[in-house]
């Protein structure tokens, strides 16, 4: 038994994740390698090693002939005396396994063999850190600054290192060696000299996944992220639904006085969350993705995906928000294309006023201090007559 040998291919299984069978059939073509080298040729040569103790043997299969004096290739063919030397029962065209000797193996086959084994080992660990961030790939993962490239960052991750392009960066953000971040892996590619992997601190995806691992109703699949509109550095927008009517979705999303969006927010270094209730009611969910702005009333026409929005004169900055990022973002969100106006400015603009949106007199009753939606599913309340006074 071959106890070192087993040594240390047990020791190459467990730190570099490269399976016994692969090294095994490294050393066994290592073998054949070596032969090919040192007698000039291999094709009829086999290499066997046991997989329990390490022990090999190398033969050549040759063809059997009468006399020496018709063995025209020795590595091929060995005459029928020679052969029965080796088994009495063999005969004339019969195929023998003739075991060679290792250690005729001159220096230069025995450095070919141990190329070989090492190519093939730096090849199967390649394979092996590539799977492993494949199987991360659209997922977080935690690194370590390691040092800047160029305009990027290299990120190391362990057993590999991810390259933070520049456009993946986000702006505000100071990277120093040795900080330790959270990255949304984009893409995991095989290269000759391992896997190249791509990551961002931007995407969208990298705030659903912080609250996948946060949020233990989203991991479950009671409550599920619908939308994410994202301003990466500057503020977020989450769309939330509840397949279990007892849950709050925003409530499980915020946690207990706010601890689970915190953490998200530390993790994002300040960035703002704004978390809203999905509905399948468009003017609601447009009404929702504005806040935390008030609004009036919502018409919102589902076949063009359009909404214009009445909000009160004193929300209207708050409703479009600094640069119109409130509003940019809620049309992210919603998928709508949003026009907001004042109450005042409302009244003079059609398309905005409530009597744009009427039933004709007879088909519905409206109750006092109540929205309503026509049958498109457009938010038309509360509605006031020429007077002033709430319509009943």
């Amino acid at each position: 038994m071959n106890s070192e040998l087993l040594e240390a291919i047990g020791m190459l299984e467990r730190e570099k994740g490269i399976s016994r069978e692969v090294i095994f059939e490294a050393i066994e073509n290592s073998l054949v390698t070596a032969c090919r080298n040192h007698f000039g040729k291999a094709d009829n040569v086999v290499a066997v090693m046991d997989r329990d103790t390490a022990d090999y043997v190398v033969y050549a299969e040759k063809e059997v002939v009468e006399s020496k004096a018709e063995v025209e290739d020795d590595m091929l063919q060995i005459s029928l005396d020679d052969a029965k030397k080796i088994s009495s029962e063999a005969s004339v065209g019969d195929m023998l396994r003739v075991e060679l000797s290792s250690k005729e193996f001159g220096r230069i086959a025995t450095m070919s063999a141990k190329n070989v084994i090492l190519q093939k080992i730096r090849e199967e660990e390649r394979n092996v850190i590539y799977n492993q961030y494949f199987e991360r790939e659209k997922n977080i993962v935690t690194g370590t600054v390691q040092r800047f490239v160029g305009r990027g960052v290299s990120i190391n991750l362990g057993r590999a290192d991810a390259m933070l392009a520049e456009s993946e960066m986000v702006k505000g953000e100071h990277y120093r060696q040795g900080d330790r971040l959270k990255v949304y892996v984009l893409d995991v590619k095989s290269t000759p000299k391992g896997p190249r992997i791509n990551v961002s601190r931007t995407h969208p995806e990298l705030v659903r996944s912080l609250f996948e691992n946060e949020v233990t109703e989203i991991r479950d699949g009671i409550v599920e992220i619908r939308s994410i509109a994202r301003e990466a550095g500057s503020r977020t927008k989450i769309a939330v639904w509840s397949n279990n009517e007892n849950v709050d979705p925003v409530g499980a999303c915020v946690g207990m006085n706010g601890s689970r969006v915190s953490a998200i927010v530390d993790e994002l270094h300040g960035e703002k969350i704004d978390i809203v209730a999905w509905d399948e009611i468009p003017g609601n969910l447009v009404q929702n993705s504005l806040s935390p702005a008030t609004v009036v009333a919502v018409f919102a026409d589902p076949d063009e995906k359009t909404a214009k929005v009445v909000v009160p004169d004193d929300q209207l900055s708050l409703a479009i928000g600094k640069e119109g990022q409130n509003a940019r973002l809620a049309a992210k969100l919603t998928g709508y294309k949003i026009d907001i106006k004042s109450e005042s400015q409302a009244k003079d603009t059609p398309g905005f006023r409530y009597e744009d949106y009427l039933y004709d007199e007879g088909e519905e009753e409206y109750e006092e201090g109540q929205v309503y939606y026509d049958e498109n599913g457009q938010y038309i309340g509360p509605v006031e007559d020429a007077e002033g006074e709430q319509e009943q």
